[in-house]
């Protein structure tokens, strides 16, 4: 054993998966009181929380915790998202982001332990790395552990050694964790490894909240959301704190397939990432969300969304959640809200969920006005508008007309 940290206290943030499960045999042969720490940020039941203690002690964690961040994601991200409409080169909303929650709230278990020394499960070829380091880095100063990092600079096969690891310590693998990679929260659920990661098409037993075509209900779904000032609240008129919101609208709209997608990514390293991942709440959210600002904010407003959830989105997902530029941003989505207040209608069916009815005391609608149908205003008024819309774009083509 190397006694370099014999006697030290680490805390690891733990899963209960494949990595982090070698992590904690990697940490106590180092010499390490292993101290595992599972943030619960929503999506795993109580059925599966008692199986990862019970799997951290029968590794030989010193002690295990278990710490709810669910509340905290949903303030600390779910809000801002939801108000951004932010999704990674428009298609990923992010779901990763719990990963900031997890790190803070292990850190400040490292400070109620006195120790400087905190651990994670990272490889060193995707986005999480970075997330979880930065993090620490923004935060404090803390020496970082990261067992599967160092493990890939020994071998090249490094999930055939962490099973052969286990297997010598009488720990069982479920087949599901030797094939994938799954990381489940309030947000979703990805998943990534094994056919997914050689761009085939996923497995049967990848749906996972989201439920198969010949699953779907024949009969619609239709529920109501109501905003006030931009933060979801209530459910079909029953008000709910945001995670029990979330949680509802997952399994309600993920029976009808909603939220499925296959994303291929940039990893900020260079590779190209593939994951399955499914969110039927956080997409019925944003969907919901966007009809009712459109209907109650300003041409502008909504033209300038588009360029602050591309930025907002980049720094959440390359691992910039503290960085100061981030609240700047947030600053100005936060008064962007003042006016997005109301209820949105969500029919789901057959894999979709649509904006079907939105109502709120601040539509943008002028008396006598509806589009297409009748106005208030003169045809000559619409004539004269279009002349003086139009002059600069006339003008170009008159006088390149002529240098022709």
């Amino acid at each position: 054993m190397n006694s370099k940290y014999t006697g030290e206290t680490v805390v690891l943030a733990f899963s209960g998966g494949l990595d982090t499960s070698y992590c904690v045999l990697a940490l106590r042969e180092q010499g390490f009181a292993v101290h595992t720490v599972l943030v619960d940020s929503g999506g795993i039941g109580d059925g599966q929380k008692a199986w990862i203690a019970e799997r951290a002690l029968q590794l030989g964690a010193a002690e295990h915790h278990t710490l709810d961040g669910s509340q905290a994601v949903w303030d600390e991200f779910v809000v801002p998202l939801v108000y951004s409409h932010a999704r990674m080169r428009n298609q990923y909303p992010l779901l990763c982001s719990d990963r900031y929650v997890i790190v803070r709230l292990c850190l400040a278990l490292c400070e109620e332990l006195g120790t400087r020394h905190f651990a994670h499960g990272c490889t060193g070829m995707g986005n999480d790395q970075l997330r979880f380091d930065q993090t620490v880095d923004s935060l404090g100063e803390y020496t970082i552990h990261a067992p599967i990092r160092d493990l890939q600079s020994r071998t090249d096969k490094v999930r055939e050694h962490e099973c052969t690891v286990l297997q010598q310590h009488g720990i069982a693998i479920p087949d599901s964790v030797s094939r994938y990679s799954i990381n489940e929260n309030l947000l979703g659920v990805t998943i990534s490894g094994s056919e997914i990661d050689r761009f085939q098409p996923p497995a049967d037993d990848t749906w996972t909240l989201c439920r198969p075509p010949d699953e779907w209900p024949a009969q619609p779904l239709t529920a109501d959301i109501e905003f006030e000032q931009g933060r979801a609240v209530a459910l079909d008129g029953r008000r709910l704190a945001g995670p029990a919101l979330l949680a509802e609208l997952n399994q309600a709209y993920g029976a009808y397939g909603v939220g499925r997608h296959i994303y291929t990514g940039d990893v900020s390293i260079g590779l190209k990432g593939r994951i399955v991942f499914e969110c039927p709440g956080i997409d019925v959210l944003l969907n919901a969300h966007q009809a009712l600002e459109d209907a109650v904010n300003t041409r502008w407003q909504n033209q300038f969304r588009n360029i602050v959830a591309e930025r907002w989105a980049e720094l959440v997902y390359t691992g910039f959640f503290y960085e100061p530029h981030k609240r700047d941003l947030e600053a100005y989505l936060l008064s962007s809200q003042q006016a997005v207040s109301g209820t949105v209608s969500m029919q789901a069916h057959a894999g979709q969920a649509l904006p079907v009815a939105v109502r709120s005391p601040y539509i943008l609608q002028q008396d006598g006005a509806v589009y297409a149908q009748h106005c208030d205003w003169s045809p000559e008024q619409a004539v004269g508008f279009i002349k003086l819309l139009g002059q600069s774009s006339t003008l170009a083509a008159r006088v390149r007309g002529q240098q022709r």
